[in-house]
């Protein structure tokens, strides 16, 4: 009997001092899709956005700064490609000057860099993963493109382009109405992403058999975003507080890892930014 009762003590006394192991804080990430704000002209397709340099427009940013500052972030994330591999930290960051905000429009600048100067990080971290020489690109548009003009479906594919061009004139005519505020509101919304998604979804459709060009985009594209969200892994810490600052078109697979990786948490950017 007391062998038995050994044997069961034994069992149960790990048990339960793995059961008293508090559980590490949870890692809060904040995905915020944005608008290309320097007009780079590098997406499949692109806005006409107004100069965000302006005094008004700086006003509007400064709001947006504020508002993710309640948030009280402990590192920031950007789309760029670190020159270092090893610690992920954004080069670029360390030469930013309050100065910058009135001549460099890009987002990184005007959203990033001005939230983590505001705040006093040091955590700014530079995770994208870009094509690689030698290597399948990971939007490979053309072919899609190549397959629907050979199988009939050059009609259906320029529907869609004209539904993301309809959307992005939608956002031209807003810059006149709405704060960048609302307008990053807008563009992050569940349902926003979800119709975004659909778009890439719907290239699916373009393929038979064998050749299957939209599904092989689909799954480039969500490689692409698997590379980045490995990067954030590498760097985040328990505990932390992340806002990463992104294109828009990531947004979708970026905030489906968060939410589907243990020990994470997604906020929502409504929760947030100032809708007036």
């Amino acid at each position: 009997m007391l062998k038995l009762l050994a044997a069961v003590m034994a069992l149960v006394l790990p048990t339960a001092a793995m059961a008293q192991t508090p559980e590490p804080a949870p890692i809060e990430v904040m995905v915020l899709g944005t608008y290309h704000m320097g007009n780079p002209g590098q997406d499949l397709h692109n806005a006409r956005i107004d100069p965000v340099t302006t005094p008004e427009k700086q006003a509007e940013l400064e709001a947006v700064a504020e508002a993710l500052a309640r948030f009280q972030p402990t590192a920031v994330a950007v789309e760029r490609i670190a020159r270092d591999q090893s610690t992920l930290l954004d080069h670029r960051y360390p030469d930013f000057t309050p100065a910058d905000l009135t001549t460099n429009p890009d987002e990184r600048v005007q959203v990033a860099y001005r939230l983590a100067h505001r705040l006093g990080l040091a955590r700014v971290y530079a995770i994208d993963e870009q094509d690689r020489e030698g290597q399948p690109s990971y939007f490979p548009f053309e072919d899609v493109q190549l397959w629907a003009e050979a199988n009939g479906a050059g009609e259906r594919l320029g529907a869609m382009h004209g539904e993301i061009a309809t959307m992005l004139a939608d956002l031209e005519r807003r810059q006149a109405t709405e704060t960048v505020s609302q307008l990053l509101a807008r563009m992050n919304t569940p349902e926003r992403v979800r119709w975004d998604q659909g778009f890439y979804a719907r290239l699916m459709t373009f393929g038979a058999g064998d050749a299957q060009p939209g599904a092989v985009l689909n799954a480039r594209w969500y490689a692409r975003n698997a590379q980045i969200f490995a990067r954030l892994l590498q760097v985040a810490r328990p505990g932390d507080r992340i806002v990463v600052v992104y294109g828009s078109g990531h947004n979708y697979w970026l905030r489906q890892m968060v939410e589907t990786t243990p020990g994470f948490r997604l906020v929502e950017p409504a929760e947030y930014l100032p809708t007036s």
